[in-house]
């Protein structure tokens, strides 16, 4: 069986299966790790912080930051530096250039080639689609999930609603992959109306920490070597994969 989405603007699917069918011919990729890779970038760039990503949260983590000149992000209560902890992140200094190892959404940022790539998250979902759209109509919006021990997909809840967070304010034919990621009290409405009451509604359930700034313009974090941001009126920091 054949799972096709090149036929919708919108397209959606997990993890990193989803990035290798869904990136190649996307005009954008979002990359959405709400607990906590992308709520970590929103909270870092939107203070003026460059993030790095990274993928593997092991000894050779460190020898990464410093070859790109940059502090590294330890694990979660380790102390008072930074980590990959969004609390962490609330008072980190504009200018610091942040290295942040993640196996899943730093993994799956880095894995999209050369296809211009943002993360997001509850936060700043608005902005997000919309600097997304800057690129062109085809978006493919990919909900990183967690891993279960032997390496195999595990969905998350707080990525399936972060992931319909960013579609409902996507204009443009939905998948039905992408459609299914919107509650059904949004389905009926236009997908050319603001969304955004009904959803943070829904989306609050799962905390308003998550949720706080949800259409801040400020903080749209573009991800990706060799990717010009979007333009500074959608946002005002964004982060690069390659020094």
């Amino acid at each position: 069986m054949t799972f096709d989405q090149s036929g919708f603007d919108v397209r959606c699917e997990w993890g990193e299966n989803g990035v290798r069918h869904l990136a190649y011919d996307a005009d954008a990729v979002i990359i959405v790790d709400v607990l906590s890779f992308s709520t970590c970038v929103e909270i870092a760039t939107s203070r003026g912080a460059v993030v790095i990503p990274y993928r593997w949260k092991d000894e050779s983590a460190a020898a990464f930051a410093a070859s790109v000149n940059a502090e590294l992000a330890g694990a979660r209560r380790a102390g008072d530096g930074y980590s990959l902890s969004p609390a962490s992140l609330t008072n980190i200094s504009a200018g610091t250039r942040l290295a942040l190892p993640s196996p899943n959404g730093s993994a799956l940022s880095l894995a999209t080639g050369t296809t211009p790539t943002l993360t997001a998250c509850l936060r700043n979902c608005r902005a997000v689609a919309t600097a997304a759209t800057n690129y062109g109509p085809r978006i493919a919006v990919i909900p990183a999930g967690e891993r279960w021990d032997d390496g195999s997909l595990r969905p998350a809840f707080e990525d399936w609603v972060g992931a319909g967070a960013i579609i409902s304010h996507l204009n443009g034919s939905l998948a039905p992959e992408a459609r299914a990621a919107i509650p059904d009290a949004m389905r009926t409405r236009s997908s050319e109306s603001p969304r955004t009451s009904e959803w943070m509604a829904f989306a609050s359930r799962i905390g308003s920490p998550l949720t706080a700034d949800p259409s801040s313009a400020r903080s749209a974090s573009a991800i990706g070597a060799n990717v010009a941001p979007p333009a500074a009126s959608q946002c005002a920091s964004s982060t690069v994969a390659e020094p």
